[in-house]
């Protein structure tokens, strides 16, 4: 694929007459009903830098721009005469990474997360010298060897990984693939993600995501702290993180709840790894069914995680999946014992906070409880949100205490 050269002068679009508001008030994207798309426009590569200009000549900058897609163009630097190349590159990543480092002492964090880092569409996650890379648009995928230039010279990468299976890339009109992109899959497999003095075993090339879920690691903290001494029941757990940090937060016995066999394997292997795997028990069931199951045999938890996939994976999805979350927090709730906390969250970009509290107060109260919430929130700070764009903080948290 060719890689753009910075000294190339990007073609010019424009908008539409009356639809340069948002953009002009400091929106990273321009929708392709915004653009006026001359066929020269719908003849550019996808991917491309072009600059943007309104119909009155003035001119908001360098994007990228792909004709094939409603989110047609993403800012990359309000200077229209800005070059997008290595240097440019390399200065992104390299701001991202000086924030990362004076948030956390240790290199475990998502390194770079899109728009509000300034590289649309590019998500990176860093486990001490390796990296998972997803590439999310046209643009960013075009621009990945560079990328990768800017990131041998910034941290020498010992692996880095391309996570790039999600399903937004068809909208891109890319392939799904994961792959090393530097090193080999022998080099990807020892991978650790540190986090509360454990080191949690990551597949990198087959788990899911990018490997991991930093964007809890600030709630996993929360709930930790309220377990010592305590039963825990982590459901959905994927590789544990949630309930194998209350166990070594002093939990007296921690249940992990997961489909998904290779993950409960690697929270086995975590938690033997760690010297607590006399205090934890791994369940391989569905774990809506096995809540209900549990439920109904009287078991009851000190602490309940329920950390779900997202339901809703479109707009479409939106009322199927607060009934969802309405039964989790039904189910969820009926297995905390007197006094004990529950915590709920959703990843689903297309349930808004609001609704997702209501969700999960209705089903509280479902469950015959009573509760006061102690904590609602999100994502930890190594995953910023842009100010214009509040729907991408897709990551709802919920904290309750219950009676």
């Amino acid at each position: 694929m060719h890689q753009p050269d910075a000294r190339d002068a990007p073609p010019s679009i424009r908008l539409l007459p009356g639809h340069d508001r948002r953009v002009k008030a400091g929106h990273p994207w321009a929708f392709s009903n915004e653009i006026t798309m001359t066929p020269a426009a719908k003849a550019l590569p996808p991917g491309g830098l072009v600059r943007l200009e309104g119909d009155d000549g003035a001119r908001h900058g360098v994007w990228h721009f792909n004709p094939h897609t409603l989110i047609a163009a993403r800012r990359l630097s309000r200077d229209p005469d800005a070059a997008i190349g290595a240097d440019w590159l390399r200065e992104r990543v390299a701001g991202a990474l000086a924030l990362r480092e004076r948030l956390y002492a240790t290199p475990f964090y998502r390194l770079v997360h899109a728009e509000a880092d300034g590289l649309p569409g590019l998500v990176i996650d860093r486990y001490g010298d390796a990296l998972a890379v997803q590439a999310n648009t046209a643009g960013m995928e075009l621009i990945t060897p560079a990328l990768l230039d800017a990131l041998g010279g910034l941290l020498a990468p010992r692996v880095v990984v391309a996570r790039n299976d999600a399903a937004v890339r068809a909208l891109e009109g890319l392939p799904q693939e994961v792959r090393p992109l530097l090193g080999d899959a022998a080099a990807a497999e020892p991978v650790r993600a540190e986090e509360g003095g454990l080191g949690f075993a990551v597949d990198l090339l087959g788990g899911q995501k990018t490997g991991w879920f930093f964007d809890q690691r600030e709630n996993r903290d929360r709930v930790s702290r309220l377990s010592a001494g305590a039963t825990v029941l982590d459901a959905f757990c994927h590789t544990g993180g949630f309930g194998l940090r209350c166990a070594a937060a002093g939990a007296s016995r921690v249940v992990l709840l997961d489909r998904s066999a290779h993950a409960l394997d690697l929270a086995a292997r975590t938690a033997a790894e760690n010297g607590l795997a006399a205090r934890t028990e791994t369940r391989r069931a569905e774990a809506l069914d096995e809540l209900e199951r549990m439920a109904g045999a009287g078991e009851r938890f000190d602490v309940v995680v329920a950390d779900p996939p997202a339901f809703a994976k479109s707009r479409r999805d939106q009322p199927v999946a607060l009934k969802g979350y309405g039964k989790l927090a039904r189910l969820a709730a009926a297995l905390v014992a007197p006094g004990g906390f529950l915590f709920l969250a959703s990843c689903s970009h297309h349930v808004a906070p609001g609704d997702f509290a209501d969700a999960s107060i209705w089903g509280i109260g479902r469950a015959r409880r009573e509760g006061r919430i102690l904590f609602q929130g999100g994502a930890g700070p190594d995953h910023p949100v842009h100010p214009m764009l509040p729907e991408s903080a897709y990551l709802k948290a919920m904290l309750f205490q219950l009676a």
